[in-house]
């Protein structure tokens, strides 16, 4: 199964592609869209989203997980990513992928085993788990990385789960 992780964001835009396939995890694309601050707001949005339905032409994903914002400060900022956001939701439900969102804090346990985890934890951990050379640049490429492996492991505990349930109330009923 294909897997691609999003870091959301309007300046730079970090997506990862991942597989699963029986609980091993490997690296398929990774990188960064990036749009030009003097770049009208709306055609920056439209960059995005050719960009992503041209990687969505290339590969055939499965599940698109995207990191949930969390607002700070700047509502300007806020805004501008979120407008974002739902350019590259609405370019994944257009390619037929499964759209799940994680918060930050569970991209953190799912990938560090700590929700307080720092940057460099999680850049070092992807590397490790994905079996990379390096850590991928720019960071917002490693956090969608993490995104993704997030997804995996979420879901193969899921699996874990579901197949036990079945075993257990197999046995039930034999």
């Amino acid at each position: 199964m294909l897997i691609m992780g999003i870091d959301p964001g309007y300046a730079t835009v970090g997506y990862g592609i991942i597989s699963f396939e029986n609980g091993k995890l490997k690296a398929v694309d990774y990188g960064s869209i990036f749009t030009e601050a003097k770049t009208p707001f709306p055609a920056r949005l439209e960059q995005i989203y050719d960009r992503f339905e041209g990687i969505f032409g290339l590969y055939k994903v499965k599940v698109v997980s995207v990191e949930k914002l969390y607002f700070q400060n700047n509502q300007k900022t806020a805004i501008n990513v979120s407008q974002a956001r739902g350019v590259i939701i609405l370019s994944a439900q257009k390619a037929g992928a499964k759209i799940c969102e994680y918060t930050p804090l569970e991209v953190k346990m799912s990938v560090t085993g700590a929700g307080r985890a720092s940057k460099i934890q999680i850049m070092s951990m992807v590397k490790r788990l994905l079996l990379l050379k390096e850590i991928p640049k720019p960071d917002d490429t490693a956090d969608a990385l993490a995104v993704a492996v997030c997804h995996a492991q979420a879901s193969g505990i899921k699996n874990k789960i579901l197949e036990r349930q079945k075993g257990v109330y197999g046995r039930l009923f034999l």
